[in-house]
């Protein structure tokens, strides 16, 4: 099983390469390297019309999350009964939003791309973060994941912070 990665934006340039093998790590951490996953990167305008059409926000954003298996409990993986169900769902990256805020705090993109699928990972993994205790506990395996993801890599990666995440 894998990854698909697609990129439809054309504002910012991308390493697709790194992406793709910065999720494979991502995957590898977490143990759902059987499951299909799909990364798609957006723009602004596109990121912002999903927003609008699923949350009902009408604002881009940097990362919406599509769980194939809805109901999932955090922590769960999921239990597939068929070939097909092999599949955790979409992530939408919206890359020129992550731009913006990487050239408004000095941060860099791709680094703040593998932080931002994390968090959209641990959402297709049954994890939110509506209420404080959900979000502690997000922010826990988002901290667990990217630790293992440092050792691994040498990188020195922190996952998003409360203010910096306006996701789904």
């Amino acid at each position: 099983m894998g990854v698909v990665l697609r990129n439809l934006q054309k504002v910012v340039p991308l390493r697709r390469a790194r992406l793709r093998r910065d999720v494979d790590t991502l995957r590898h951490i977490l143990g759902v390297q059987k499951f299909d996953l799909g990364i798609i990167c957006v723009d602004n305008r596109r990121i912002q019309q999903i927003n609008k059409t699923y949350r009902k926000v009408n604002t881009p954003t940097d990362v919406l999350s599509f769980p194939f298996h809805e109901e999932l409990r955090p922590g769960k993986l999921p239990c597939p009964l068929h070939r097909d169900e092999l599949n955790l769902g979409d992530i939408f990256l919206g890359v020129e939003y992550l731009m913006k805020q990487c050239r408004d705090n000095s941060m860099d993109l791709h680094s703040t791309l593998t932080v931002v699928t994390a968090h959209g990972i641990c959402h297709l993994l049954g994890y939110r973060h509506e209420t404080e205790e959900e979000w502690a506990e997000m922010f826990q395996r988002e901290s667990y994941i990217l630790g293992e993801y440092n050792r691994l890599t040498g990188q020195n990666l922190e996952p998003l912070t409360k203010k910096c995440s306006q996701d789904s």
